[in-house]
């Protein structure tokens, strides 16, 4: 989302320079697989995805490629290790993005060899980085993986590719460990105008992964660091995309989305909090339009939050609510107050 960053184009999907932040995420499927591997593209797409990824690691995952990007929804990646060979068959078979490692594909005559073909095709690449993948007299000269060490080892992949004249390039430097991971990509963003692709790798099961991305992603995005991420989670790759729009979403860059607010209950709440937020979260799944809805316990805090909504409900005791549209007077309503709420949003929604 950084003005500054350079601009890559994959496969329609502008990452940098302005652009809005993509949400990426990749396939656990064997990529030969044709049909178990399209399934798994289409939910991610379905669940928001606007990039997924897949492994390349064979002749039959280049070959693959083809048809996956025929009948892919959105733009495919192709993640590469060693072997420059499967990168140029990925993109002869038209791939709209490959991730690699330009150190590890064989040489100065390799990296010249696949730069030929991304140009001549027009196909942009990511330099990822994770710290477990940093070369050895980087790690000796910094003592380890430190945010220092990825993104040097990551510039210096990508002067590999400047070298040849290629420039169209995705940097990422990721580390397990949040501050690590925040560190190195400030740097990265003082260090090179290069557009960044934000993650935390390896964060582990849904519960935590979400919560050390939401950290360190959302750290990076309050400064205006990152054009495109990834939330890695171990298991369903389908929780990823949700995941990530909605960390977009709380830090204000994505709008269509509904907003929830609700309070966390006190003594004094008088209504059913929990169980008409999820209601009504429930009723509004899927829609994907900008909308405030707030559920408050009592009066207190419960009319103002209710205002700055666009329809909200409050606590008013003996089993009343005060329901408060945008630009309307408040109401005194009793009954099923979840019910009610909900037939308000129908009608706005409309």
């Amino acid at each position: 989302m950084a003005e500054q960053t350079r601009q890559v184009n994959v496969g329609g999907v502008l990452i940098g320079g302005g652009a809005p932040v993509s949400v990426q995420s990749m396939t656990n499927t064997d990529t030969a697989d044709v049909e178990a591997t399209l399934s798994q593209i289409r939910a991610l797409a379905i669940a928001g995805a606007d990039i997924v990824r897949v492994s390349v690691y064979n002749e039959a995952c280049a070959q693959a490629v083809r048809t996956l990007v025929e009948k892919s929804p959105v733009p495919l990646v192709a993640d590469i290790h060693f072997d420059h060979r499967l990168a140029i068959k990925a993109v002869e078979n038209g791939i709209h993005k490959l991730r690699i490692n330009p150190g590890n594909i064989g040489g100065e005559q390799n990296v010249r060899v696949l730069a030929d073909c991304v140009k001549a095709h027009h196909i942009p690449v990511r330099i990822g980085v994770n710290s477990g993948s940093v070369e050895k007299d980087i790690l000796q000269k910094y003592g380890g993986p430190t945010p220092q060490g990825m993104v040097e080892s990551a510039l210096s992949h990508a002067r590999m590719l400047e070298k040849c004249g290629f420039y169209d390039m995705v940097l990422s430097m990721k580390a397990s460990n949040v501050p690590d991971t925040v560190a190195a990509y400030r740097l990265a963003a003082k260090a090179c105008d290069y557009p960044l692709h934000l993650g935390v790798t390896e964060a582990g099961l849904p519960e935590q992964g979400r919560m050390k991305s939401a950290i360190g992603i959302g750290a990076l995005l309050l400064d205006g660091i990152g054009d495109t991420i990834r939330v890695s989670l171990t298991g369903d790759p389908c929780l990823e995309p949700p995941a990530g729009i909605e960390i977009l979403q709380h830090v204000g860059l994505r709008k269509d989305c509904v907003q929830y607010v609700s309070c966390p209950t006190c003594g004094r709440t008088c209504i059913d909090v929990g169980g008409i937020m999820a209601r009504v979260q429930q009723e509004l799944a899927g829609v994907n339009v900008p909308f405030k809805v707030a559920v408050m316990g009592c009066v207190v805090n419960g009319p103002g939050e209710a205002r700055e909504a666009d329809i909200g409900i409050c606590g008013g005791g003996n089993g009343t609510g005060l329901l408060i549209k945008k630009g309307e007077a408040p109401r005194k309503v009793t009954g099923d107050l979840s019910q009610i709420l909900i037939d308000e949003i129908r009608k706005m929604l409309a």
